[in-house]
């Protein structure tokens, strides 16, 4: 009886402390290096959407994540024109030493006045648009539209010039066989 008590003891402050121990990740398609962002925001011609975020405590935060983020709607749009960067400030997630630094060099940079906070800037690091909070139920369509309203501002959407694998993009006219004389 001793014993079982020990092991199920044991296995409650496993799973108490999982938490404290594990690594946060980056979603799917988004990126915590802020530095290899920009090289690929240039290198893409690309902007940059910077995620400040609280992902284990920010109720928001997840909403955003849930109801846009990690919607094919917005994956698509995004993949079009901006290189995505979370920067996270968790509670109870650990970060590495590196992230945490940087990150606290982005929060000096662009300070977040709320969770979760979204800054679009562009490779150069200039601010095109801010946007503080996330109204539930927005949706991925409206959330696309008032942000890209919002860059549009600061001039036209980015015109990328390679595709994922990096080489030019060929017009489709080019695509089809020419013929031969």
């Amino acid at each position: 009886m001793k014993h079982s008590l020990v092991t199920v003891c044991s296995a409650i402050a496993a799973v108490c402390l999982l938490p404290l121990t594990a690594r946060a990740a980056s979603p799917h398609g988004w990126t915590d290096n802020y530095s290899k962002a920009v090289e690929e925001a240039k290198a893409e011609k690309k902007y940059l959407l910077l995620d400040f975020t609280g992902s284990d405590w920010c109720g928001f935060c997840k909403l955003l994540e849930k109801e846009v983020f990690s919607t094919p709607q917005f994956s698509s749009w995004a993949k079009k024109y901006l290189v995505l960067v979370t920067v996270d400030f968790p509670h109870q997630t650990q970060l590495s030493a590196e992230v945490k630094s940087q990150n606290a060099e982005l929060a000096k940079k662009y300070p977040a006045h709320g969770y979760p906070t979204i800054v679009v800037t562009d490779a150069d690091g200039k601010v095109l648009a801010t946007k503080v909070g996330y109204s539930p139920g927005t949706g991925a369509a409206k959330y696309i539209a008032d942000l890209e309203a919002e860059i549009k501002k600061s001039g036209p959407m980015p015109t990328p010039s390679t595709t994922s694998g990096g080489n030019p993009q060929e017009p489709s006219i080019f695509k089809t066989a020419r013929p031969s004389f």
